[in-house]
């Protein structure tokens, strides 16, 4: 395994099938969940649930660049969610469950944004694309019940 390891952050809806999708994904090194995007510092699932705080649910996916590309993370997020649904993933609703890729560099950027152009161009999905690609902000970890929450309770996760 390299010792080098790259980041990248993903909100899908909800964190838990989120996380459980990308910790299949070969040369993912780690996960965590937490919170992106808002204007409340150090936010807690209660205060991100209510919408007081503005963040999503968010998923921070450590991984192997030499095993796995940024790319490849991208094929996972668009196959894990609905991508189409504002500020919401099945009944799940409100603006913590949108879809967003937050990211940390320029080359991630132009990956995202290249890949949700190539599935527009193709019409991968009937209705339009309300992916959002932003900087990152500050992450914010979750709570620690959180973290790896459908594996502790050996729940179904999303297959990809």
């Amino acid at each position: 395994m390299s010792e080098n390891s790259e980041i990248a952050y993903f909100a899908a809806g909800c964190f838990w099938g989120v996380e459980a999708a990308f910790r299949q994904v070969n040369g993912v090194l780690s996960t965590a969940v937490g919170y992106q995007g808002g204007d409340t510092l150090n936010p807690t699932y209660e205060q991100v649930c209510y919408e007081e705080t503005m963040h999503a649910e968010v998923v921070a996916v450590r991984y192997d660049p030499q095993v796995l590309t940024y790319s490849e993370l991208l094929n996972v997020f668009w196959t894990c969610h609905n991508p189409t649904t504002l500020n919401r993933q099945g009944p799940d609703v409100g603006t913590q469950y949108r879809s967003a890729i937050f990211y940390t560099s320029d080359a991630q950027k132009k990956a995202a944004e290249e890949s949700k152009l190539d599935l527009e161009q193709r019409r991968v999905f009937a209705s339009p694309i309300v992916t959002e690609i932003v900087k990152a902000p500050d992450f914010h970890v979750a709570e620690d019940y959180h973290q790896q929450y459908l594996e502790k309770r050996g729940l179904a996760t999303c297959q990809i």
